[in-house]
């Protein structure tokens, strides 16, 4: 082993041990671990360690890979709606304008970091703030397996306009232009083709993890080569092979490693902070700011026919502030147009905000609850089609994630039931591929507090089959059916011992180990199959 190696990267080998230590605590208070990684960063910031390359180089990587996992994830027509396009630049726009203002009006006192800034500095830093964070949405998103949500599309929909204002800030801000060769990236469209074929053949084992890597560092290095931000051409390979039936599939396979680079870029973000009592105050002075940003979301998506409870949950995950504001920040301070210590204001407002969001995104659905009434005062008399209530009709039995073992679930229920049993998804594509299939399946929030209440309120639902892939998402169900009064039978999917003991403390009637069952399940059916057709013996006398 070359030690000489460890000796070099024993610094980088330390921080990790300490943004473990801190996340495994923020995880125990209920928190989100990356507020744990900021808190090491920031925490050997003050100390005056530095890193080696080691963690740097994972958090380019982290970005990319998550990049390319939301293309994997994000459907054009998302896009196209009035809901994303026309409310993030509304947004973007009016928060550039009303921040503008308060910092230059703080800019005329002369106080502090705000002393000679000018009108192109305060509008760089307008423009930095206006951004959410991409990587905190898509996180928390996918801790409540929420991710394919119309919440979900919607808010990943208005980050991704917002992440293609900073890619043209950021080319104009260079003082140079694409490559005319960029041209040549449209190739890319008929390559789709080739690019979908291969993961057709690529199998489900490490080959497929490899083709992801490839895809999303071939993407990043295609576009820096024709001088396009890398991590646009990792987004567009992942959008590109989005609607290929395996993109799930290996948006799986590389989560586990996204997750650990993504590490490293929010220790980054503390060790770039430069903490002192000044910029500490200011930044921790800018941090609400985001709820005003999150109300603003809230009144346009509300404006533009999404329900409360959907623009609720929209406007939460984008109650932050970006890792491209410092970026922002960081070109603005090498051109003259801010001072130094600005990095540090938003390096500690882009932390605490995270910690903001993070106590929001973890109680949106007891707020909207607890404030729903208040709340649906703001709807549009009009609602989306996909938006709108569901109506189980008399269905006695629903079945609530239709994946592999919900379907399962859903075709034996049917067997012996009839009608009488309805699914619901919250992914579009699966909804709508179950209707084709002749299933009578409906898109919705199983976590939706508006649908349960209607249920128990005209319905006689019986029984509730939970067949989610995320604890978080079952657990929240459950607090629903309770809160909704409902007294039938609730069955809910385990993977482990642990979760199992969650999910009866939290109202499930029973609870089914996926894995520790899967054998008695297994055998009963071969035992079945032995019955009705038994193997032929052969007769020794006659042979």
């Amino acid at each position: 082993m070359d030690f000489e190696w460890v000796a070099v990267n024993l610094g980088d080998v330390s921080v990790l041990a300490l943004a473990f230590a801190l996340g495994f605590a923020a995880q125990w208070l209920r928190l989100p671990p990356l507020v744990g990684y900021l808190a090491a960063g920031f925490m050997l910031a003050t100390q005056g360690v530095a890193t080696g390359p080691l963690i740097e180089e994972l958090s380019d990587l982290g970005i990319t890979l998550l990049l390319f996992t939301v293309g994997l994830k994000i459907h054009l027509s998302t896009l196209s709606r009035p809901q994303v396009w026309l409310v993030g630049s509304v947004h973007m726009i009016t928060t550039v304008a009303v921040a503008a203002v308060g910092i230059l009006l703080l800019a005329m006192t002369g106080l502090g970091v705000f002393d000679g800034l000018h009108t192109p500095g305060v509008a760089l830093l307008a423009f930095a703030l206006s951004f959410s964070s991409t990587v905190f949405a898509v996180k928390a998103l996918e801790a409540r397996g929420e991710m394919n949500a119309l919440h979900g599309q919607v808010a990943i929909g208005i980050l991704i306009i917002q992440d293609i204002a900073a890619v043209v800030f950021l080319a104009v801000s260079s003082g140079k232009l694409p490559s005319a060769l960029a041209l040549l990236l449209l190739i890319l469209i008929p390559l789709r083709r080739v690019l979908t074929a291969l993961l057709d053949r690529v199998g489900y084992g490490e080959l497929m993890v490899l083709y992801g890597f490839l895809l999303a560092l071939g993407g990043a290095e295609v576009f820096e080569l024709v001088q396009l931000k890398g991590d646009l051409g990792a987004l567009v390979l992942g959008v590109l092979i989005a609607n290929h039936p395996k993109a799930d599939e290996l948006a799986k396979r590389m989560l586990g490693f996204k997750d650990l680079f993504l590490v490293a870029f929010f220790v980054s973000i503390g060790l770039g902070g430069g903490l002192n009592a000044e910029t500490a105050l200011i930044g921790a002075a800018l941090t609400p700011f985001v709820l005003l940003k999150a109300t603003g979301f809230f009144m346009l998506l509300t404006r533009f026919r999404l329900r409360a409870r959907t623009a609720l949950l929209a406007a939460t995950n984008l109650a932050n502030y970006s890792e491209f504001g410092l970026i922002v920040a960081a070109i603005g301070a090498s051109l003259g147009l801010i001072g130094a210590q600005w990095l540090a204001v938003i390096a500690v407002s882009l932390s605490l905000s995270f910690v903001l969001a993070a106590l929001l995104n973890t109680r949106t659905h007891a707020l909207y609850v607890r404030f729903g009434h208040a709340l649906r005062r703001y709807q549009h008399v009009e609602r989306l089609p996909d938006d709108r209530l569901l109506d189980i009709g008399d269905a006695r039995i629903v079945i609530v994630g239709m994946g592999g073992v919900g379907t399962a679930a859903y075709d034996e229920v049917r067997r012996t039931a009839g009608d009488a049993v309805v699914g619901i998804d919250i992914d579009p594509v699966t909804a709508r591929n179950h209707v084709e299939a002749g299933r009578r399946v409906m898109l919705g929030d199983p976590s939706d507090a508006d649908f349960w209440d209607r249920v128990q309120a005209t319905h006689r639902l019986e029984q509730v089959l939970l067949a989610l892939p995320k604890l978080r998402t079952t657990l929240s169900v459950l607090r629903r059916l309770e809160e909704a009064e409902f007294r039938g039978l609730k069955a809910a999917l385990a993977k482990l011992p642990d979760e199992a003991e969650a999910l009866r403390a939290h109202g499930a009637s029973t609870v089914y180990n996926m894995y520790t069952e899967a054998g008695t399940a297994f055998a009963a059916h071969v035992e079945a199959f032995a019955d009705v057709s038994p193997t032929p013996q052969k007769d020794n006398a006659g042979a």
